[in-house]
């Protein structure tokens, strides 16, 4: 075979059909765990081919990091500059559904990017965001249109962070009527829960394990899982590295120990959120409640939980993935029990939208925990819901 037949049966788009599949598999593995012979088996391609398009993983993690986002920039660039609230979200929840297997990169995996290159991403983020609170400002001409904004964003990028089936038409009206709802509504005018629920703590570290345990989790918070060394967490804890060996095998039996934290701890919040309500939208009222204020008042912990579990191998995330079922079941159950016309798949599209306002609004608030942001949040989290 010629150089020139090799050429005619090779794909223009080769480079295009490379990204979307690394996209899939960063979304899947993460950027560590990653591999590009995983990736060029995807394509059906060998590395060596891979490598002719990108000349390493980080280029190309780079790249399908910005992919969603240049996409909705562009997509917004053809929305015109008069088009309504419905109009510009409806385009940004085509894109997201689009490309919801690998346009999730930017939640957690960005961390890893490089300082310029994660200048550059958020940019690009800010002026999806700056369209987007101009027109809710516009249309609902009430206070904190931008966190609004982003909360809206939020419910529509949390396609992209579960896998749940359901028809692609259903999916975007879902997504759309969720986000307009949460544009269209003061953080300020707070939902009332049924009891006031006290958060459980996080344990008080009373033996070198749990020291250790404690003095990880902001690290990989911080500078995600794969980039904290051991002898990092030997210094914050006053060890020499050695020395952790006592406690903990290996660097991912910690990071499991702080995953498993985050779900009992989780557990723990909806039980006392739960108490003795009885009425569904008071117990969908009590979990988002509970979430909100758990998610602000163990950022670090949750963002751990939430980034890192995908790296896991399969045998260690089980338990882990199983955990979280179970707690979205909890969510389902109550939620169908107060909007009787959901089914299971609408029940679950929405409470993940719900979870995507926690993270988005949350950042937009830098996390500072105070009872106004918590009401704030936990009222856009109930509109998400449709309650």
């Amino acid at each position: 075979m010629t150089a020139e037949s090799i050429a005619a049966t090779r794909p223009r788009n080769r480079k295009q059909l490379i990204v979307g599949a690394a996209g899939r598999v960063f979304s899947e593995r993460g950027y560590h765990a990653a591999s590009m012979e995983e990736i060029a088996a995807a394509v059906g391609i060998t590395a060596t081919a891979l490598y002719r398009h990108f000349p390493n993983k980080y280029a190309l993690f780079a790249e399908c990091a910005n992919v969603m986002v240049d996409r909705l920039v562009a997509t917004l660039e053809e929305v015109p500059s008069d088009a309504d609230l419905a109009e510009v979200l409806g385009a940004v929840t085509r894109v997201a559904v689009e490309h919801r297997a690998s346009g999730g990169l930017y939640r957690w995996e960005a961390r890893y990017l490089e300082a310029g290159d994660r200048r550059l991403l958020r940019g690009k983020f800010a002026r999806v965001v700056g369209r987007v609170t101009e027109v809710v400002r516009r249309e609902h001409p009430l206070p904190d249109a931008q966190l609004r904004a982003v909360a809206a964003l939020g419910v529509i990028g949390s396609i992209t962070q579960h896998h749940n089936a359901i028809a692609r038409r259903r999916l975007e009206e879902v997504l759309l009527a969720s986000a307009l709802r949460v544009a269209a509504t003061a953080p300020a005018v707070a939902v009332r829960a049924p009891h006031s629920v006290e958060l459980p703590a996080r344990p008080v570290p009373r033996t070198r394990r749990a020291e250790i345990l404690a003095a990880a989790i902001p690290l990989f918070a911080r500078d995600g899982f794969a980039k904290v060394t051991n002898g990092q967490i030997a210094e914050a804890v006053g060890l020499a590295p050695s020395a952790l060996y006592r406690h903990y095998a290996t660097k991912v039996d910690i990071l499991v120990a702080a995953c498993l934290q985050a779900a009992g701890l989780l557990a723990q919040a909806v039980d006392r959120s739960l108490g003795e309500v009885t009425d569904p939208r008071d117990a969908v009222v009590a979990l988002a409640a509970a979430y909100v204020g758990y998610s602000f008042e163990h950022t670090a912990l949750i963002s751990v939980a939430e980034a890192e579990v995908a790296g896991l191998p399969e045998d260690l995330r089980q338990p882990l993935i199983l955990a979280q079922r179970e707690h979205i079941a909890v969510w389902e159950r109550q939620l169908r029990l107060a909007c009787p016309e959901l089914d299971p798949r609408q029940a679950r599209v929405l409470l993940h939208a719900g979870f995507g306002v926690v993270v988005e609004a949350g950042r937009r608030l830098h996390w500072q925990d105070t009872p106004e942001h918590r009401s704030g949040v936990t009222t856009l989290v109930v509109q998400a819901l449709g309650l």
